[in-house]
């Protein structure tokens, strides 16, 4: 295996291998001979790789199109202390995934193009890639499928939020008013101010 890939990085696409000098014939003997582990049509697992494994970064292995959403994002930010079952993905209504893995299990949200399409961001942590909404979206999220979600972690999210420095109350306001719950934050926000 070519010294690029001794641990680094748990997940590789078949053009990343293919740009590192590979060829497909290389790859398969690798994927045979244990060094990789072929995931999807497209992405391949480092056997090598040591580090922490990242529950997002393989969700979004097998679902590259989702974004991260809901109360596993309000957990990567901070905002609550519920600990989600799964990993809470987003796509578009018109998307599928065809395959999921056996762990982490992931939890799907069909939303509208604009809720699916606003607010992303990619980002990375020690193991691999992923897209998951800004701070701001997933607060606004959060209150809209308040019932979904339960009041009790609405308000918990809302207040960790609004105790934060780095707020942007005008993103907020912003993305709820674009995304159909601009009263309904309102309300909230003055019971909680």
């Amino acid at each position: 295996m070519a010294s690029t890939y001794q641990g680094n990085k748990q997940f590789y696409s078949v053009s990343e291998l293919r740009d590192s000098g590979l060829s497909y014939y290389r790859i398969n003997k690798m994927a045979e001979n244990g060094l990789l582990e072929r995931m999807n049509k497209s992405t391949f697992r480092n056997t090598a790789y040591i580090g922490n494994e990242s529950d997002f970064a393989i969700a979004s292995v097998y679902a590259p199109r989702a974004v991260i959403c809901m109360l596993s994002a309000a957990r990567y930010y901070n905002l609550t202390t519920f600990l989600p079952d799964s990993v809470d993905v987003a796509i578009e209504r018109s998307m599928k995934i065809s395959t999921a893995p056996e762990w982490p299990s992931i939890n799907i949200w069909y939303f509208s193009r604009d809720r699916y399409e606003t607010g992303v961001v990619e980002t990375s942590d020690e193991g691999g890639s992923f897209r998951i909404y800004d701070i701001e979206k997933t607060v606004v999220d959060i209150i809209y499928y308040r019932n979904k979600v339960g009041i009790e972690e609405t308000g918990e999210i809302l207040r960790n939020y609004l105790g934060m420095k780095e707020r942007n109350l005008v993103q907020l306001h912003r993305y709820a008013d674009s995304l159909g719950c601009g009263r309904i934050l309102s309300t909230y926000l003055e019971v909680l101010l």
